[in-house]
């Protein structure tokens, strides 16, 4: 087993799984072990069958949170269909720098891959249509809770729609984060030690399950990175539906 993770929910058709940090969805080759190969090995330990797990989404190594995956074949187009016409509702907590504006934004730039940094996605012209929705939770001045919607799934997108607004995830140096660090307002002024990279966890998805009708509205357990570095977050997402 690698880096541990949750497990969020699971039946005989689809599992959802609280990925840590540092850990990738699938292999990309490089044969370094994967949040797929550790929930294999966990669903073989419990003698559920195994052959038809698929993830159904995608994080970036460095973000955390609900990952869905398919435990069976038959299944497997339902759930893909469900992400391709945007049946699956996905919420995510970030820190990003700077003072958010207060309410809700739309952010609507179409994503592109960067030509001259294969490692990047920008906004172009010519790019897919890309929806974000943002909510200011709270700010102490120089760094701002948010709440984000994906109302499409492109890679980076959430990194480089907040980017481009000039409020870019802390620690996310790829797309112009200043800190590279989430220092909790406490320990500021001591420079203490490395934190987690990237500021930004899936929280919560809400979707009708495809076998079964039943809705779900799945979520983990607030991420003790975000605790220590905007104390009270936690209660603030909790009010953002009051």
């Amino acid at each position: 087993m690698g880096k541990e993770f949750g497990l969020i929910y699971q039946d005989q058709w689809l599992a959802a799984v609280d990925k840590p940090q540092g850990i990738l969805v699938h292999g990309d080759g490089s044969g370094a072990r994967t949040l797929t190969d550790d929930l294999r090995e966990l669903l073989e330990a419990q003698g559920t069958d195994a052959s038809g797990l698929q993830p159904v989404q995608r994080l970036d190594v460095d973000t955390s949170g609900l990952v869905l995956f398919s435990l069976d074949k038959g299944v497997q187009p339902k759930l893909d269909a469900l992400v391709a016409s945007h049946g699956i509702e996905k919420r995510y907590v970030a820190l990003v720098e700077g003072r958010f504006p207060a309410g809700t934004r739309d952010i609507e730039l179409p994503l592109g891959r960067d030509r001259h940094d294969a490692r990047r996605m920008r906004a172009s012209r010519g790019g897919k249509p890309s929806h974000t929705r943002v909510r200011l939770l709270g700010t102490d001045g120089h760094r701002s809770l948010v709440a984000v919607e994906l109302l499409t799934g492109r890679r980076h997108q959430i990194r480089v729609h907040l980017s481009q607004l000039g409020f870019p995830l802390v620690g996310d140096v790829l797309y112009g984060s200043r800190s590279g660090r989430a220092t909790p307002r406490s320990a500021r002024s001591r420079n203490a030690g490395p934190e987690p990279s990237l500021m930004l966890h899936a929280l919560e998805e809400e979707f009708d399950h495809p076998v079964t009708g039943e809705h779900l509205r799945l979520s983990t357990a607030w991420p003790a990175r975000f605790e220590e570095a905007f104390p009270k977050g936690e209660d603030l997402w909790l009010r953002r539906r009051g």
